[in-house]
């Protein structure tokens, strides 16, 4: 019935597909924000998995190197340098819940309706570059680079912005 040829890009993808699925189930489920950040670590891994199946080393890299190393890093940070206290468990509501849930399956009725009818084609001239991280670097330094330029200066802005925030807290 199925011809499906198992190989080891299609056993990776599903290896894959197991980590990122677990683990965003796993940071919905758990009650402590460590162990929800490791699950988030561990969807970015997994998503990086896929770009690199999907040949794109480039965003694979950054999605390590920023998401599940820096900002998981600076989420565990944050955690601990703030004071947490015991929160009240909130009342149930089920008529928000049932009316949440009926809101989700109205928006994947629509999303799955749209995505069905629509058609997508590929431009005729469109080919993939042999090296897309120098392709990237490429656009990056010449094309973008007064828009790479400002999101440096602001990222910086950012920065010192927090650490003032963090020091006027700590007096």
């Amino acid at each position: 019935m199925f011809n499906i040829e198992v190989t080891g890009e299609f056993v990776a993808f599903f290896v894959f597909a197991v980590i990122i699925i677990s683990g965003a189930v796993l940071m919905v489920s758990f009650t402590k924000v460590v162990h929800m950040v490791i699950s988030l670590a561990a969807v970015f891994l997994g998503l990086a998995g896929m770009f690199v199946l999907l040949e794109a080393e480039f965003v694979a890299f950054v999605q390590v190197l920023i998401y599940a190393g820096a900002v998981s890093i600076l989420m565990v940070f944050g955690i601990m340098m703030t004071k947490h206290q015991a929160m009240q468990d909130e009342p149930k509501r089920p008529v928000h819940e049932a009316l949440s849930a009926i809101a989700a399956l109205c928006l994947f009725g629509i999303l799955f309706y749209a995505i069905r009818i629509t058609e997508l084609s590929v431009p005729e001239q469109f080919q993939a570059g042999e090296d897309n991280t120098m392709e990237i670097g490429k656009l990056l330094y010449t094309g973008y680079v007064i828009p790479f330029e400002l999101v440096s200066v602001l990222l910086t802005v950012a920065f010192i912005g927090a650490i003032v925030i963090a020091k006027k807290e700590a007096d």
